[in-house]
């Protein structure tokens, strides 16, 4: 379980195929405090992982992983969001993040407007997720919320704080990015389709 908060901004090292499997190599600030085993959310996406050496780490992403997120587009040296894991009884900051994406998407329009920004994103509608005004969404990772909620698209108002903290910075129109849906409206939509 995550929150959405960014702790920290890794670079890609490394990036070993083996069969339907990616091994990502990351150097990060917070390697020193992971463990072997340990969930870490990477763009969003929770990956386990299994080797540390200095200040470097491994996770994996398995083909259904890659075939659903943009962790497959990664290169090295790029600049992806990290997370570790909520502990029981941290206050959330950010909303509930399971860490499971739900698809991804496309960043169709960036507006810098008096010191902040606004990102628009096209999705695919016909897998059936949805986004609500002022609702939660989970964009690359990062705990936000949603405005100008339309049936296939949304947008979000990043401030300096988090454009400067998260990939934010990096992303440019057409970028794929990752999106998680807020987990009760999931439920909610899934109630409403068995009711149908």
């Amino acid at each position: 379980m995550f929150t959405g908060i960014i702790e920290d901004l890794g670079k890609i090292e490394k990036l070993k195929k083996e069969d339907g499997n990616l091994h990502i190599t990351v150097h990060s600030s917070i390697t020193n405090e992971l463990k072997i085993d340990q969930s870490v959310a990477h763009n969003g996406v929770c990956l386990t992982v299994v080797n540390i050496a200095g200040d470097t780490y491994t996770v994996t992403a398995i083909q259904e992983t890659l075939d659903k997120t943009n962790l497959g587009l990664l290169k090295e040296n790029d600049t992806i969001n990290i997370e570790r894991a909520m502990k029981l009884g941290d206050r959330l900051d950010g909303h509930i993040v399971q860490g499971h994406v739900d698809q991804t998407a496309k960043c169709i329009s960036i507006l810098e407007k008096e010191g902040s920004w606004f990102f628009t994103f096209d999705y695919d509608k016909n897998l059936n997720n949805i986004t609500i005004e002022k609702g939660s969404i989970t964009v690359n990772g990062v705990s936000l919320t949603v405005v100008n909620s339309k049936l296939n698209s949304f947008s979000v108002a990043i401030i300096p704080y988090t454009y400067n903290h998260t990939t934010f910075k990096h992303i440019k129109d057409g970028d794929t990015i990752n999106l998680e849906f807020d987990v009760i409206g999931k439920y909610v939509a899934r109630l409403n389709d068995l009711r149908n």
